[in-house]
């Protein structure tokens, strides 16, 4: 009669609980445009995973940062125009400053290509019905074993 109750209140809570959580999922897209600085070296080889830091014009904080890629390239989308400023830095003394002019006609374009979620192949109705089914076959095996425990105890 205990562990009754118990799944009562447990189911009770587990729906009460799942109309105020809304899920949601990822999507993406490929968009073409944007900036790409290309830092190397006098004798050519890239500045490989050197730290960036990009600045809007007039802003404060850093708009946006990160590391080159291995052969020191950073892109990066700006949304005002202005003179915008680049900082790489390798971390071992060397460093570049890049000035970046934007003006109207650097405006990002729409050609879009969408995007799929990573690992999302079902929708938010069937990941629902699966959490609901791994819940009850969960608390089934908890039951099915407390049973065969009891049942053994009384043999």
């Amino acid at each position: 009669m205990k562990y009754k109750n118990l799944t009562f209140y447990a189911c009770a809570v587990f729906f009460l609980l799942s109309f105020q959580i809304h899920a949601h999922g990822v999507k993406g897209k490929v968009e073409s445009g944007g900036i790409v600085v290309i830092a190397e070296y006098d004798t050519g080889d890239p500045m490989s995973y050197a730290r960036v830091k990009i600045s809007a014009p007039g802003a404060k904080l850093i708009f946006q940062s990160g590391r080159t890629d291995r052969n020191g390239r950073f892109c990066f989308f700006p949304d005002t125009k202005g003179e915008w400023k680049v900082a790489v830095d390798d971390e071992i003394g060397h460093r570049l400053e890049v000035p970046v002019s934007v003006n109207e006609a650097m405006k990002l374009k729409t050609d879009q290509q969408p995007g799929k979620s990573a690992g999302n192949f079902l929708s938010k109705y069937e990941r629902a019905i699966m959490g609901i089914c791994i819940i009850f076959g969960i608390f089934g095996v908890l039951f099915l074993w407390k049973g065969k425990r009891k049942h053994y105890k009384q043999t």
